[in-house]
Protein backbone atom coordinates (compact mmCIF):
# COMPACT_ATOMS: atom_id res chain seq x y z
CA UNK A 1 0.00 0.00 0.00
CA UNK A 2 1.30 3.45 -0.91
CA UNK A 3 2.38 5.44 2.18
CA UNK A 4 -0.12 8.29 1.76
CA UNK A 5 -3.03 5.87 1.34
CA UNK A 6 -1.79 3.91 4.36
CA UNK A 7 -1.70 7.10 6.47
CA UNK A 8 -5.21 8.07 5.32
CA UNK A 9 -6.46 4.58 6.19
CA UNK A 10 -4.84 4.76 9.63
CA UNK A 11 -6.45 8.14 10.27
CA UNK A 12 -9.85 6.62 9.38
CA UNK A 13 -9.10 3.70 11.77
CA UNK A 14 -9.33 1.29 8.83
CA UNK A 15 -8.50 -2.21 10.09
CA UNK A 16 -6.88 -3.15 6.75
CA UNK A 17 -4.48 -0.20 7.11
CA UNK A 18 -3.56 -1.34 10.63
CA UNK A 19 -3.02 -4.90 9.38
CA UNK A 20 -0.73 -3.54 6.65
CA UNK A 21 1.14 -1.39 9.17
CA UNK A 22 1.60 -4.40 11.44
CA UNK A 23 2.90 -6.57 8.59
CA UNK A 24 5.31 -3.82 7.55
CA UNK A 25 6.62 -2.71 10.95
CA UNK A 26 6.05 -5.28 13.74
CA UNK A 27 9.27 -7.19 13.04
CA UNK A 28 11.30 -3.97 12.65
CA UNK A 29 9.89 -2.56 15.89
CA UNK A 30 10.77 -5.88 17.54
CA UNK A 31 14.35 -5.62 16.24
CA UNK A 32 14.76 -2.17 17.74
CA UNK A 33 13.24 -3.37 21.04
CA UNK A 34 15.68 -6.30 21.15
CA UNK A 35 18.56 -3.90 20.50
CA UNK A 36 17.45 -1.61 23.28
CA UNK A 37 15.93 -3.85 25.93
CA UNK A 38 16.68 -7.49 25.26
CA UNK A 39 14.21 -10.21 24.34
CA UNK A 40 11.84 -10.05 27.32
CA UNK A 41 9.98 -6.89 26.41
CA UNK A 42 9.66 -7.17 22.63
CA UNK A 43 5.93 -7.96 22.52
CA UNK A 44 5.19 -5.27 25.11
CA UNK A 45 7.04 -2.70 23.02
CA UNK A 46 5.27 -3.69 19.79
CA UNK A 47 1.88 -3.49 21.52
CA UNK A 48 2.67 -0.12 23.16
CA UNK A 49 3.97 1.35 19.88
CA UNK A 50 0.78 0.37 18.03
CA UNK A 51 -1.36 1.83 20.81
CA UNK A 52 0.56 5.11 20.55
CA UNK A 53 0.24 5.11 16.75
CA UNK A 54 -3.51 4.54 17.07
CA UNK A 55 -3.88 7.37 19.60
CA UNK A 56 -1.66 9.85 17.76
CA UNK A 57 -2.04 9.16 14.01
CA UNK A 58 -4.59 11.96 13.59
CA UNK A 59 -1.88 14.42 14.71
CA UNK A 60 0.68 13.06 12.19
CA UNK A 61 1.40 15.98 9.87
CA UNK A 62 3.81 14.25 7.51
CA UNK A 63 6.83 16.43 8.38
CA UNK A 64 8.84 13.20 8.30
CA UNK A 65 8.16 9.84 6.67
CA UNK A 66 5.79 7.43 8.38
CA UNK A 67 8.68 5.03 9.05
CA UNK A 68 10.72 7.73 10.80
CA UNK A 69 7.70 8.63 12.94
CA UNK A 70 7.07 4.96 13.83
CA UNK A 71 10.73 4.39 14.73
CA UNK A 72 10.82 7.52 16.86
CA UNK A 73 7.78 6.30 18.79
CA UNK A 74 9.52 2.92 19.17
CA UNK A 75 12.71 4.46 20.58
CA UNK A 76 10.68 6.62 22.98
CA UNK A 77 8.69 3.59 24.18
CA UNK A 78 11.96 1.67 24.69
CA UNK A 79 13.44 4.58 26.65
CA UNK A 80 10.32 4.77 28.83
CA UNK A 81 10.41 1.03 29.54
CA UNK A 82 14.13 1.15 30.28
CA UNK A 83 13.55 4.07 32.66
CA UNK A 84 10.81 2.13 34.46
CA UNK A 85 13.09 -0.91 34.76
CA UNK A 86 15.90 1.20 36.16
CA UNK A 87 13.58 2.90 38.65
CA UNK A 88 12.29 -0.48 39.78
CA UNK A 89 15.85 -1.63 40.39
CA UNK A 90 16.46 1.64 42.25
CA UNK A 91 19.73 2.36 40.52
CA UNK A 92 21.09 5.28 42.48
CA UNK A 93 24.45 5.79 40.84
CA UNK A 94 25.72 6.17 37.32
CA UNK A 95 29.26 4.92 36.92
CA UNK A 96 30.15 7.13 33.98
CA UNK A 97 28.21 5.16 31.40
CA UNK A 98 26.65 8.34 30.08
CA UNK A 99 28.95 11.18 29.14
CA UNK A 100 28.05 14.79 29.60
CA UNK A 101 26.03 15.95 26.55
CA UNK A 102 28.42 18.87 25.93
CA UNK A 103 31.39 16.50 25.93
CA UNK A 104 29.74 14.18 23.41
CA UNK A 105 28.77 17.00 21.08
CA UNK A 106 32.37 18.24 20.93
CA UNK A 107 33.71 14.96 19.51
CA UNK A 108 35.11 15.57 16.04
CA UNK A 109 33.14 13.92 13.30
CA UNK A 110 35.01 10.83 12.04
CA UNK A 111 35.74 10.30 8.38
CA UNK A 112 35.73 6.49 8.40
CA UNK A 113 32.24 5.14 7.71
CA UNK A 114 33.01 1.44 7.35
CA UNK A 115 31.72 -1.56 9.21
CA UNK A 116 34.25 -4.25 10.12
CA UNK A 117 36.00 -5.55 6.99
CA UNK A 118 34.22 -7.96 4.66
CA UNK A 119 36.96 -10.54 5.28
CA UNK A 120 36.33 -10.36 9.02
CA UNK A 121 32.54 -10.60 8.57
CA UNK A 122 32.89 -13.61 6.23
CA UNK A 123 35.11 -15.45 8.72
CA UNK A 124 32.48 -15.41 11.46
CA UNK A 125 29.03 -17.00 11.49
CA UNK A 126 25.84 -14.93 11.63
CA UNK A 127 25.32 -16.20 15.18
CA UNK A 128 28.79 -15.02 16.26
CA UNK A 129 28.19 -11.59 14.70
CA UNK A 130 24.76 -11.40 16.37
CA UNK A 131 26.30 -12.25 19.76
CA UNK A 132 28.97 -9.59 19.23
CA UNK A 133 26.29 -6.99 18.45
CA UNK A 134 24.32 -8.11 21.54
CA UNK A 135 27.39 -7.44 23.71
CA UNK A 136 27.38 -3.75 22.71
CA UNK A 137 25.70 -1.05 24.79
CA UNK A 138 22.02 -0.39 24.17
CA UNK A 139 22.72 2.77 22.19
CA UNK A 140 25.45 1.11 20.09
CA UNK A 141 23.08 -1.79 19.25
CA UNK A 142 20.33 0.62 18.32
CA UNK A 143 22.61 2.67 16.07
CA UNK A 144 23.99 -0.44 14.31
CA UNK A 145 20.45 -1.78 13.91
CA UNK A 146 19.01 1.43 12.45
CA UNK A 147 21.93 2.13 10.09
CA UNK A 148 23.24 -1.28 9.04
CA UNK A 149 20.16 -3.49 9.33
CA UNK A 150 17.30 -1.06 8.63
CA UNK A 151 19.45 0.96 6.19
CA UNK A 152 18.36 4.36 7.50
CA UNK A 153 20.10 7.60 6.64
CA UNK A 154 21.99 9.59 9.27
CA UNK A 155 19.28 12.25 9.03
CA UNK A 156 16.51 9.74 9.79
CA UNK A 157 18.43 8.30 12.74
CA UNK A 158 19.12 11.81 14.05
CA UNK A 159 15.41 12.58 13.89
CA UNK A 160 14.43 9.31 15.55
CA UNK A 161 16.96 9.73 18.37
CA UNK A 162 16.48 13.50 18.62
CA UNK A 163 20.22 14.19 18.25
CA UNK A 164 22.26 16.27 15.78
CA UNK A 165 23.43 14.43 12.63
CA UNK A 166 27.09 15.02 13.57
CA UNK A 167 26.53 13.36 16.94
CA UNK A 168 24.89 10.35 15.25
CA UNK A 169 27.80 10.00 12.80
CA UNK A 170 30.32 10.21 15.61
CA UNK A 171 28.52 7.74 17.88
CA UNK A 172 27.96 5.33 15.00
CA UNK A 173 31.65 5.49 14.09
CA UNK A 174 32.65 4.55 17.63
CA UNK A 175 29.94 1.86 17.81
CA UNK A 176 31.38 0.29 14.65
CA UNK A 177 34.89 0.50 16.13
CA UNK A 178 33.74 -1.29 19.28
CA UNK A 179 32.00 -3.96 17.21
CA UNK A 180 35.11 -4.42 15.08
CA UNK A 181 37.28 -4.82 18.20
CA UNK A 182 34.90 -7.41 19.67
CA UNK A 183 34.87 -9.38 16.40
CA UNK A 184 38.66 -9.17 15.98
CA UNK A 185 39.21 -10.28 19.58
CA UNK A 186 36.81 -13.18 19.05
CA UNK A 187 38.64 -14.18 15.89
CA UNK A 188 42.02 -13.80 17.61
CA UNK A 189 41.00 -16.02 20.53
CA UNK A 190 39.59 -18.68 18.19
CA UNK A 191 42.72 -18.46 16.05
CA UNK A 192 44.93 -19.07 19.11
CA UNK A 193 42.80 -22.07 20.14
CA UNK A 194 43.03 -23.53 16.63
CA UNK A 195 46.81 -23.01 16.57
CA UNK A 196 47.20 -24.93 19.82
CA UNK A 197 45.22 -27.97 18.60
Amino acid sequence: MEEQKLIEGLKRSDSNAYSELYREYAEKIGGIARSYLGVDDVEDVVQEVFIKIYKNIKNFRGDSSLSTWVYRITVNVCKDMLGKKQRRREILTNFGEQEDEDTRNNIREPVDDSMPSDELMKTLSAEEISKAIDSLSKEDKLLINLREIEGMSYEQIAEIMDKPVGTIKSRLHYARERLKNILENKLGIEGEINDEV
